[in-house]
């Protein structure tokens, strides 16, 4: 592919990494999209690279009430790691620690994948035995009672063992003032693209 030139900048086609890793995706509903982004923010925390962070997880996209299963404003959000078992662990631990304890959130499966990982069928202990099986259709959820009322975690969510992560995206400038500023009008307009 040329090099295309976008605003008068040329964007050169050259190297950048990808890996096959194993994702799943999880949607966290809250009260408000404040406390549904504040769950996935700490969520995704140092989870920038699995060198190091065991993930790269990132919040995929902001969900209006209308696209999430319990019509409650959600963020969608993509966890990759490069094994199975590093990816559960990931997943078990951030959402037990983060999304569990997030003043009334809830989980709920964000990918159909090839596979299984435990999500609610492995938290609800923290029910300490008061937790709750619920099935509606063909979905199992688990009702594990939390200090501020009860915490709705889907039993399982999708795994894909066909998903690409890690990557890089170079920004070059006359100087870090410059590269910063370039930075976050990227990041801006990326966050405008549907799935990004």
């Amino acid at each position: 592919m040329p090099n295309m030139s976008v605003n008068g900048m040329t964007i050169d086609d050259t190297f950048a990494e990808a890996f096959g890793m194993r994702a799943t995706a999880i949607v966290i509903t809250a009260p408000s999209r404040k406390w549904a982004r504040q769950a996935a923010i700490t969520m995704t925390g140092f989870a920038t690279s699995v060198i190091g962070c065991g993930c790269e997880a990132a919040i995929e996209i902001d969900l209006p009430p209308s696209a999430t299963p319990d019509g409650r404003p959600g963020c969608r959000v993509m966890i990759f790691a490069m094994g199975t078992d590093e990816l559960q662990k990931q997943l078990l631990n951030r959402v037990g620690q983060c999304v569990l304890t997030s003043p009334g959130s809830a989980c709920f499966a964000g990918l159909q994948g090839s596979a299984e990982l435990k999500l609610g069928s492995a938290l609800r202990y923290f029910g300490d035995g008061w937790q709750i099986s619920k099935k509606i259709g063909d979905r199992h959820f688990w009702r594990i009672p939390v200090m501020d009322g009860e915490f709705l975690c889907e039993a399982t969510t999708g795994l894909t063992k066909e998903a690409v992560g890690g990557g890089n995206f170079f920004v070059m400038a006359q100087n870090s003032a410059n590269a910063l500023a370039a930075a976050e009008a990227a990041v801006a307009a990326i966050g405008m693209v549907p799935g990004a």
